[in-house]
């Protein structure tokens, strides 16, 4: 007996054991399942919050196009959040700015916005984009600080009202932020070319660069120096390259002229020289200008071409040759000579002939005298010469050497003769027979 009661009761004990374990399934199930996925969260907080700023430096200069990169920052934070069983979790936090239109505007400066009204999209709290405008700033621009307005049109979630266990109405609202962004405008001089001549600038020779150069800055400069320097590897170089020109008043335009020389294997064409001023602000700040690239325009080399026929001699001659030289090149060139240069056979006791001033196309005539060896060859030979003159600033130049042809011949007829000895013994004795023949006669008349 005694036996089965402790069976009895180990059996019952087995059984509530097992209803409450089972009872404590049913619940944890219940609460996995339905508890945590009924529970939800709602955000307090105060909105979005942007402000704006101009990444890197924000000074230009009078005339430049710039793009300006802004930066836009959400600095808005999620305030409160509660977790409530059944909430449902608002699609979107109530510090996102929602479909942001951006604008920038000149405000009351001179300056040109030529980008439109950008759509960028959303931005979450804690988090910023850049957004790029396209800014024009005037020539004449003033040297001032300028707020330009920045405008953010946005919607963000004010509240989300719950209707039961799963329906959720959501309350926008759209505002608008302007935001400042300054903009520093530099005090400068700024150069403008006007115009540019060069006086018969050609290759090989110097010249006058004549520029006038206008200040289209918003600065008064004074004490200032305009320096014309070569351009890289440039064949035009200045002979000297500074200017003092003292005051440099906004809108002035000044007269200004360079000595510069021109390397001989330059080329007809336009080559590069930078300019710049150096000049003084109202602070007594040293400034100096970005460089300006000229464009100066080059002629060709002074050349000189022979057209006069080729000059026949014979071996053992003396002839005064003549040579006509023309100007071939841009420029006029002044007190000319033509040095003659002879080799064997030639020789010459006068090798310099005066031609005077050319101008471009003009044709003057050498007289050169030409002794040729008796034993020179029959052939065509070509001898050198060059022309010395002076250019347009009086500097002594020398052009190329210039190729006069000159053609030997034999001696033919009555120069065959008396190109000879014999020939000349020859005619002697002829001449004194002549003689003797006329006396010869006069006598017989005389008896």
């Amino acid at each position: 007996m005694r036996d089965e009661r402790i069976n009895n009761h180990q059996k019952e004990d087995t059984m509530g054991f097992s209803r409450i374990f089972g009872i404590l399934t049913v619940f944890i199930m219940l609460f996995c399942i339905a508890g945590p996925a009924s529970a939800g969260e709602r955000y307090l907080s105060g909105g979005p919050n942007l402000t704006a700023a101009i990444i890197g430096p924000n000074d230009f200069s009078p005339g430049d196009e710039v793009t300006l990169p802004v930066a836009i920052q959400n600095s808005g934070l999620l305030q409160y959040v509660f977790t409530y069983p059944n909430q449902i979790t608002p699609a979107d936090l109530p510090n996102t700015a929602k479909l942001m239109m951006v604008t920038l505007d000149p405000g009351n400066s001179p300056l040109i916005i030529k980008s439109d009204p950008q759509m960028v999209g959303d931005l979450p709290g804690g988090q910023n984009m850049v957004v790029n405008f396209k800014v024009k700033i005037p020539e004449d621009t003033a040297g001032e600080t300028y707020l330009l307005p920045l405008t953010i049109d946005y919607t963000y979630l004010a509240h989300a009202d719950q209707y039961g266990t799963d329906a959720l109405q959501y309350f926008y609202k759209t505002t608008s932020t302007v935001l400042d962004l300054p903009v520093k405008i530099r005090q400068e001089v700024i150069p403008e070319i006007e115009s540019v001549t060069a006086d018969q600038l050609n290759a090989g020779t110097q010249g006058h660069l004549n520029i006038s150069l206008k200040n289209i800055g918003n600065l008064n400069g004074t004490e200032a120096t305009v320096q014309l320097l070569q351009n890289g590897n440039s064949p035009v170089m200045p002979v000297a390259s500074s200017v003092y020109i003292g005051d440099f008043p906004t809108n002035a335009v000044i007269q200004l002229n360079y000595t510069v020389s021109v390397s001989k294997n330059a080329i007809a064409t336009s080559y590069p020289v930078n300019l710049t001023v150096t000049y003084q602000n109202a602070d007594g700040t040293r400034l100096t200008s970005d460089p300006l690239v000229i464009g100066v325009p080059v002629f060709g080399k002074i050349d000189f071409t022979v057209v006069s026929p080729t000059p026949q001699v014979n071996p053992g001659s003396k002839k005064t040759i003549m040579v006509s030289y023309r100007n071939a090149g841009t420029a006029t060139v002044y007190g000319a000579e033509a040095h003659l240069f002879t080799v064997d056979p030639f020789t010459t006791t006068d090798d310099v002939s005066y031609l005077g001033d050319m101008a471009p196309g003009d044709t003057r005539d050498a007289f050169f005298d030409l002794t040729v060896n008796s034993d020179a060859t029959v052939k065509d030979y070509a001898l050198d010469s060059e022309i010395r003159y002076r250019d347009v600033l009086n500097n002594n130049q020398v052009s190329d050497r210039v190729k006069v042809p000159i053609q030997v011949v034999g001696l033919s007829g009555v120069m065959l003769i008396i190109g000879t000895p014999y020939g000349i013994l020859l005619i002697a004795l002829v001449i004194l027979g002549a003689v003797y023949l006329i006396l010869m006669q006069r006598k017989k008349r005389a008896r």
